[in-house]
């Protein structure tokens, strides 16, 4: 039996709230299952298809690991004290997520310009028998990516669901083309702690209000 896996996130680019990393572990001769299902990239599917398909795709899978990774975590890769960078972070997580699923095989979307780069971080640390297939659009090329991408998916929206309920606010998308979440950070920049600090949009904003202040003088 081949193990084969899929590794994708959701959450990159948004200023509020976590990045989400999922790993999905399939019996290779079960893959064309996830055709009939109508599996496809995540980002091609309505909200409420995902979730269609996240029960079916669970009933199926072998194994699947999920990494939900904090503003807090993002902010200090991101930072000036860090090594790191949201690539490497992201290669971080994907070994973990190959270290708990041990596959024969990995198709692991990749998030950087230099796909070689990406695939010898990741060699380091993940486990030997494991063959890496590091691609570009590998969430749209292949099923069990897009599979991954679809845990992913639905799982961000989740934890946005969740801090939605638990402030008791809307905030949108949390991406900052969204009007509704750039007014949001505006009114509400230093009262909630998810936002991602070290994205522009919240840094313009902080700029911007610093400055108001010293007008006031």
């Amino acid at each position: 039996m081949t193990i084969i896996c899929g590794i994708d996130e959701a959450g990159r680019g948004p200023v509020i709230g976590p990045l989400v990393m999922a790993g999905v572990a399939l019996n290779k001769e079960d893959e064309h299952i996830l055709r009939s299902l109508g599996v496809t990239d995540s980002k091609l599917l309505s909200a409420q298809k995902r979730e269609e398909l996240y029960q079916e795709i669970i009933k199926l899978v072998a194994a699947y690991e999920i990494v939900i990774v904090s503003v807090e975590e993002i902010d200090h890769a991101l930072s000036a004290a860090s090594a790191l960078n949201l690539n490497w972070l992201e290669a971080e997580k994907c070994s973990i997520i190959l270290n708990k699923l041990i596959p024969d095989a990995a198709y692991i979307d990749c998030p950087s310009t230099n796909i070689e780069e990406y695939t010898n971080y990741l060699k380091k640390s993940s486990p030997k028998k494991t063959k890496l297939f590091v691609q570009h659009k590998a969430d749209l090329n292949h099923l069990i990516c897009s599979a991954a991408s679809i845990f992913a998916k639905v799982t961000r929206d989740r934890e946005i669901e969740k801090l939605k309920q638990q402030y008791n606010i809307d905030f949108g998308s949390g991406y900052a083309s969204d009007p509704k979440t750039q007014n949001f950070i505006k009114d509400n920049y230093n009262l909630y702690p998810f936002f991602r600090k070290s994205w522009d949009t919240y840094k313009k904003v902080i700029i911007s209000k610093q400055q108001k202040k010293l007008t006031l003088f």
